[in-house]
């Protein structure tokens, strides 16, 4: 694209000045605009004068610095690459059936479905999206795809666009020129591209980040050096800035559905900006007018004609609601229908081929409208006289457009095309070399892309560093989460003596400051999991590899881990009192950083393994147990069963732990802290005569060698430090190689269904009807829409509408003002003097220009606005709002946010039960869900999960979801948005006929067409800065608001012209338009104005009067807290039921976790290594909750999502309601993952048969409501998965810490109150004291403490004292030497040590339930603290103290 490559210098691509590629002749000039010949490179000359106004200067002209530039690239013979495409015989195969049914945890499990899963794969179930499509898009051609939505235009578009790899095959040939689909995949991928409909972008980037990184990834090398090409980045930057009206937005964060960002509107302009930005030269471009105004959709496609037309590109667009002014700016149309072509060819000649068929076009209806409308059954409209003869069927029109002159026409066409560009070798030839000129010299030759991969890494780099400081909270807080554990743990371990009794101290350490690195990375994966389509949708535009990604994050994340790790190491080793060596110091610091790197490349590898973030957690939590049982501190490597041991050799965590305590012992001869025999009666005997009760140990010496303490207990050898560093780092770079690799190879991501999705035991079968939707695979009828005219107010309302008479209400609204907070303590005016009314049985409009503040004010209107202050006044009937206005009133928000796994009629049911009164019946609150699902022409969907529908049937529920509500004012917010012009009519017909019913309508509309606009009762229409333009009727034919703007000086509306165009047009709407005209000034002052405020008086005024009805206030909420929770109950455990994946991986980490932890302790013995093989086989289980906990954080915070974003506003329910059902809906399945657990760990670990029922009380039961609700109220004060799961972790690790494993009670010194508060030493006393006390042990021969007796005595006479005193054992109690001391007899006598007793494990229960139910109180208050109480907790304790002025002097808070 010329534009893009203003400092190009390109050489010849042969050596000569021919042209790159040759001029075809001329086409027939009845078939086309006549704009799609190739001109010959620097033949042609314009007359424009050169610019010389930059990007963002006022009066900057595009298509003359356009048009500039090509000149000067002509005349400095710059070859510029030209690419059309041309397609025959075109049939995509999609997988799937035509109905399927939605799986659950129940039907997952059945066999029989496995048996049918077998066969299905064997012989997939196969559908024609698209079938004989053909035709030929040249270079500077447009070329517009209409169709109804799910009739192929997209799979069209991403056919075209070369992204075949999600369709089971496509058949046909498609020519690029002279080459094959396969070359422009390998060699040119860039140059053909495709822009979603969905907007999906980095959303802690900055608007001029996101748009510089796409212009650095794809600007062309050729002869320009570094600082030339950063020119390059800058103006094109610049440029599209300016274009699309981006620069008063560079600096604001793109945003997500949590993070702030930029509008909706603005949001699609960062994604044109960005495609426009890799400069392909044939890129498809899908529905991107999707949420822009009308005159900001026109400005874009103007901006797609001028680049055109001046560069030679070829283009083609799918929009749905295309105006007549934006359908003259494309030179060819494909019309769809059900997956065929009812027609292709010139643009201008479309609408004559369809009257000359037998159709109709409506009044004013625009010929994009009218193409659509042809295609839907009860759209359409036949001439009187032809009814009979016209086709009706997709096939009978293909059939007849066959047999056309157009198509005979585009067929010439297409031979002509390839007899000049397809097969042609020194095309092809010429073609790659210009590529090839234009990628960096230090690329492969086959590489599509245009940075080398040092180039991609460093460009990847710079943008990931971007991004962490867009989202500083995570990073800060796991900053913070280990130096606080590393204080915490240094003191707990303070300056441990040199002795032998801080041996295990040490061990246990190193094992934590392993262990929580490893924990610590697990936080990431829903992150990951939600960049993936990101980085897949910007690899397929051939920015860059996605392993190099991989690669960027793991390079730039490796300084903030070496500067986390560092500050970690050096307050743990320097408080715990680890060895003062200086080599010793930096080698635990290089261990515990290279160990922390290889974790979280193996965790991002599992991650990138999976397609889901679920089975990638649970995975996750498998395989992190597994690295921590095998490290050799859990479990000795001495006292692994042979079967698993091999497992320590494939375990970089056992390498890096043997190397500390190798690093640690090496220099360690401590002194023995337990001599046996000591005490009375033995005061006076020799060193020889005594022993030390460490393993490791000899014979009559006082000191214990660190090295045979490593042997003996541990099986560690002093050589083998280096040689682990070695190992692990090898193991490091094998993660990171097994990253990129999966991350360049694995391009799955979980997404939205490919098909329609049906409940079971749906009647399926029965919903055969033609007119699905074919690229989701739907069944039923997918046209709904019926055709109406409102010009004289004939028609009448349906029956169904007229069983329910809505009681009418004035709702009306003056001077609202609204005030939101910015950065650096500043705000700004989001609606400013904004007056109106809403009145029974009128459909109002609300437009504007994108950001103009439609939302915002439909928000405060609704009383839904977000932080920030709000003035003026807002009536019902002329009276202060009710206490329950939001239940009153309806809101169609435009994300259409809903349970995802629910059906329509149950979510409709789930509205109306919570919504319609208590005293209503049940079956009457069922019966009227089914009228409005007829109202809604959804019946064909009812039983259909609403996560798979398609766009129209989504916009139906979410109407129907607020419809059942009987609400006396609707809000919506543009319902017509994303929807094809039938589907829009469709919506606005059935809120027309609402309206007609008495209901009062409220809506914003972006892109009305005239018959669309002339449906609206009343117009309020706003411009930037929230500032009221107009307010009032529309009138016939929108005379009175024509008139208004034509007698204050607007020119005047042609008679074609669509009135709502227009109006944005005179106002100055769009992304770089202005008007010279004050028209906000002109309102103020006009009489209308005037009148509108003698009205708003009048409805006030109205009801001052009016006696008080001595109605009681109504409630807050329809229904009683109870049945919201029994509703809720049933809502969310079906919602879980039909979520497999995810109760399955729940399932699955029980499962495997026990079985690894059970075999791991086979049958422990019963001797003391036995005896702390089982307590660490408790204390390893406790890590269970950690992936569970992850898993269960997730579905969590959806659910508050949906909360907070619809349903609280709507008052539904009590926000104690929803977590009280979250709660109980996960309790049930938690217990029996934990039941499964007991089962398969508990007699495979040893423990006794007798002693199972209160470990299965404690553990299957009690335990699974603690982490659930533990998890929960971290979550609670999270605003994402990310940072709840560090949260958790850290809290999580801190318990653990304190419980008495490892660090035995009497060595926490001053952090015994710790060990008292903590629930997980309550736990570990009362699991262990019950399976494990009270019992014998028998020690094995390395555990023996040899003595040798004083001459003269046996073992028992010398020994005998100090046993009845101190307990234990002799085996040789009649030897003379070598005594074989055991120093426990019972396994009471161990526990000792750890203040865990046989005697207290009732108690322990007790206060375990107690920290429990502490938890599922903290889930509540923290929830109202984090997400219920609004204001600062300094505002609150100010609002006692100091008295509130009144209501119309203070913002409100809302």
């Amino acid at each position: 694209m010329a534009l893009f490559s203003i400092f190009r210098r390109q050489q010849d691509v042969d050596g000569d000045a021919t042209e790159l590629l040759p001029t075809p002749d001329k086409i027939p000039a009845d078939y086309s605009a006549g704009r799609h010949e190739r001109q010959p490179s620097g033949s042609t000359s314009y007359s424009t004068p050169e610019s010389t106004l930059a990007p963002g200067d006022e009066g900057f002209d595009f298509e003359s610095s356009l048009r500039d530039v090509v000149e000067k690239m002509d005349r400095s013979d710059v070859k510029r690459r030209e690419l059309g495409v041309l397609f025959e015989n075109l049939r995509v195969v999609g997988l799937g059936e035509s109905a399927a049914i939605q799986p659950t945890f129940g039907s997952t499990l059945n066999p029989l479905n496995w048996i049918r899963g077998i066969q299905r794969m064997r012989h997939p179930a196969t559908r024609d999206i698209l079938s004989g499509f053909e035709g030929v898009v040249r270079p500077g051609e447009t070329l517009l795809v209409l169709g109804r939505p799910g009739a192929g235009c997209t799979t069209l578009l991403r056919t075209l666009a070369n992204q075949r790899g999600d369709y089971h095959a496509v058949e046909g040939n498609v020519f690029y020129d002279s080459m094959s689909h396969r070359d422009i995949e390998k060699y040119c991928r860039g140059d053909v591209q495709y822009c979603p409909e969905d907007d999906l972008h980095f959303p802690t980037l900055t608007v001029e980040q996101t748009l510089q990184f796409a212009s650095v990834a794809r600007t062309p090398y050729g002869q320009l050096d570094a600082k030339t090409r950063n020119r390059h980045v800058d103006v094109m930057t610049d440029v599209l800035k300016s274009v699309f009206g981006l620069r008063h937005v560079k600096d604001t964060l793109v945003g997500d559905a949590s993070i702030r960002g930029v509008s909706g509107g603005e949001k699609k302009r960062v994604s044109i900006s960005e495609t426009l930005a890799t400069r392909s030269l044939l890129t498809c471009w899908d529905n991107s007018t999707r949420g822009l105004d009308s005159s900001t959709a026109l400005e874009f496609v103007r901006a797609l004609r001028t680049i055109t037309d001046v560069t030679r590109i070829s283009t083609i667009v799918s929009i749905y609601q295309a105006g007549e002014q934006l359908y003259e700016h494309f030179d060819k149309v494909c019309v769809i229908y059900e997956g065929r072509v009812a027609y292709f060819g010139p643009a201008n000649r479309a609408r004559q081929y369809f009257i000359d068929m037998g159709y109709e076009p409506a009044n004013r209806q625009t010929t994009a409208d009218f193409l659509v409308a042809v295609t839907d059954p009860n759209g359409r409209t036949p001439h009187p006289g032809r009814t009979l003869l016209v086709p009706r069927t997709a096939v009978e029109f293909a059939d007849y457009f066959k047999n056309s002159e157009i198509s005979h026409m585009n067929r010439a066409d297409m031979e002509q095309y390839r007899k000049l560009y397809v097969a042609k070798p020194e095309l092809r030839r010429a073609y790659l070399e210009s590529v090839r000129s234009e990628r960096s010299p230090h690329t492969t030759k086959d590489s599509p892309y245009m940075l080398s991969i040092p180039g991609q890494v460093r460009t990847l780099m710079i943008r990931r560093v971007q991004i962490m400081r867009g989202a500083m909270t995570a990073l800060l807080i796991e900053l913070a989460s280990f130096i606080v554990l590393a204080l915490i743990v240094g003191t707990i371990y303070l300056r441990m003596k040199p002795n032998t009794s801080t041996f295990f101290s040490r061990a246990s350490v190193i094992f934590f400051a392993y262990v929580w690195s490893g924990l610590s990375t697990m936080a990431e994966i829903p992150t990951l999991f939600a960049q993936r389509p990101i980085i897949l949708r910007q690899s397929r535009a051939s920015m860059y590899h996605p392993f190099v990604d991989a690669l960027a994050l793991t390079l730039v994340d490796i300084p903030i881990t070496l500067m986390t790790m560092i500050i970690f190491s050096i307050i743990l080793y320097l408080l715990a009192g680890l060895q003062d060596s200086a080599g010793q110091f930096f080698i635990f610091m290089l261990f515990v950083c290279i160990m922390t790197i290889t974790l979280k490349a193996f965790f991002r590898s599992i991650t990138a393994a999976f397609t889901d973030p679920a089975s990638a957690t649970a995975a996750a939590g498998v395989l992190m147990l597994f690295l921590v049982l095998y490290t050799g501190y859990p479990i000795p490597v001495p006292s692994m069963i042979h079967a698993l041991s091999w497992i320590t050799y494939i375990n970089p965590l056992k390498y890096g732990f043997e190397a500390l305590m190798v690093n640690e012992f090496s220099t360690l001869t401590a002194k023995c802290e337990t001599l046996i025999p000591t005490g009375p009666g033995y005061e006076n005997i020799t060193l020889a005569n005594q022993g030390c009760a460490v393993e490791g140990s000899q014979p009559g010496e006082a000191t214990v060698n660190g090295l045979a303490y490593l042997k003996d207990t541990y099986g560690f050898a002093a050589g083998d430090l280096w040689r682990n560093f070695g190992i692990l780092c090898a193991f490091g770079i094998f993660f990171v190689g097994l990253l990129v690799v999966l991350t360049e190879f694995n391009n799955g991501s979980s997404g939205e269904s490919a098909s329609v999705l049906f409940k079971e035991g749906s009647k399926v079968e029965d919903l055969t009807a033609k007119g699905g939707d074919l690229e989701k695979g739907a069944v039923g009828p997918a046209h709904t829409s019926v055709r109406m005219s409102f010009a004289n107010g004939g028609e009448k309302t349906p029956t169904y509408v007229k069983k329910t008479p809505i009681k009418g209400n004035v709702f009306s609204w003056q001077r609202l003002c609204y005030t939101v907070p910015v950065s650096g303590g500043n705000y700004r005016r989001l609606l400013d003097d904004v007056s109106g009314y809403v009145a029974p049985g009128k459909l109002t409009a609300l437009m504007g220009e994108s950001g103009a503040g439609k939302t915002t004010l439909l928000n405060v209107l609704a009383d839904r606005a977000g932080e920030g202050y709000v003035t003026g006044q807002r009536y019902i009937n002329g009276l202060p709002l009710p206490r329950d206005f939001q239940a009153q009133t309806g809101y169609c928000q435009q994300t259409d946010t809903h349970v995802k796994s629910a059906t329509v009629r149950e979510a409709l049911l789930f509205s109306a039960k919570l919504r319609q009164p208590a005293s209503v019946p049940l079956a009457e609150k069922e019966a009227y869900v089914e009228e409005c699902i007829r109202m809604c022409g959804l019946e064909a969907y009812a039983d259909a999960i609403v996560g798979t529908l398609g766009c129209e049937q989504l916009k139906r529920t979410t109407v129907g979801v607020e419809l059942v509500a009987k609400p006396s004012l609707i809000f919506l917010d543009e319902p017509t948005s994303g929807l094809d012009s039938q589907s829009a009519w469709a919506i606005v017909s059935f809120l027309r006929k609402l309206a007609d019913s008495g209901q009062s309508i409220v809506c914003t509309i972006h892109q009305p067409s005239a018959e669309l606009f002339e449906v609206f009762d009343k117009l309020l229409l706003l411009r930037k800065g929230g500032q009221t333009v107009y307010f009032g009727d529309l009138g016939h034919g929108a005379s009175t608001v024509l008139k208004y703007f034509e007698s204050n000086g607007a020119r005047t509306c042609d008679a074609l012209e669509n009135p709502a165009e227009y109006i944005l047009d005179v106002v100055g709407a769009g992304a770089t338009a202005s008007s010279k005209t004050d028209w906000h000034t002109i309102w103020k002052t006009s009489p209308k104005s005037q009148d509108l405020l003698q009205d708003l008086d009048m409805i006030r005024m109205s009801n001052v009067d009016r006696p008080a009805s001595g109605e009681a206030e109504p409630p807050k909420y329809a229904s009683s807290w109870t049945y919201q929770l029994a509703t809720l109950l049933q809502r969310d455990a079906r919602t879980l039921w039909r979520d497999p994946t995810y109760l399955i991986a729940k399932m699955a980490v029980n499962v495997f976790c026990a079985l690894v932890i059970g075999f791991t302790y086979w049958k422990s013995a019963s001797t003391i290594q036995g005896t702390q093989n089982k307590l660490f086989s408790i204390y390893i289980s406790t890590f269970l909750a950690a992936p569970l906990v992850e898993q269960l954080q997730v579905p969590f915070l959806e659910m508050r999502s949906i909360f907070e974003i619809r349903e609280q506003h709507s008052r539904m329910y009590k926000w104690s309601a929803l977590i009280t059902s979250q709660l109980l809906v996960e309790v049930p399945w938690n217990i029996l993952g934990s039941s499964l657990f007991f089962v398969c760990w508990y007699w495979t670990a040893g423990f006794p048969t007798d002693r199972a029922a209160y470990t299965y009380l404690l553990f299957g039961v009690i335990y699974p409501l603690y982490y659930t609700s533990f998890g929960q109220a971290t979550a609670a004060m999270a605003p994402n998965a990310e940072i709840a799961a560090l949260i958790f972790n850290a809290l999580f690790a801190i318990m653990i810490v304190f419980d008495g494993v490892l660090q035995p009670y009497r060595e926490l010194g001053k952090w015994v109150w710790m060990n008292k508060i903590s629930p997980s030493t309550y736990f570990v006393d009362g699991f262990l004291g019950q399976a494990v006390g009270r019992t014998q042990i028998s020690c094995s021969s390395v555990e023996f403490i040899k003595v040798n007796p004083p001459s003269g005595q046996t073992c028992v006479q010398y020994l005998n004292k100090f046993i009845d005193m101190n307990g234990g054992y002799l085996t040789n109690p009649n030897a003379t030497n070598q005594c074989n001391f055991c120093q426990y007899r019972t396994t009471d006598q161990f526990l000792d040590s750890r203040n865990v007793s046989y005697d207290n494990r009732w108690r322990s229960l007790g206060i375990f339930i107690g920290f429990t139910v502490f938890n599922v109180v903290a889930i509540y208050i923290i929830t109202y603290i984090f997400r219920v109480r609004t204001g600062s907790l300094l505002d609150w304790v100010r609002s006692l103290s100091i008295t509130p002025r009144r209501k119309t002097q203070k913002p409100s808070r809302t």
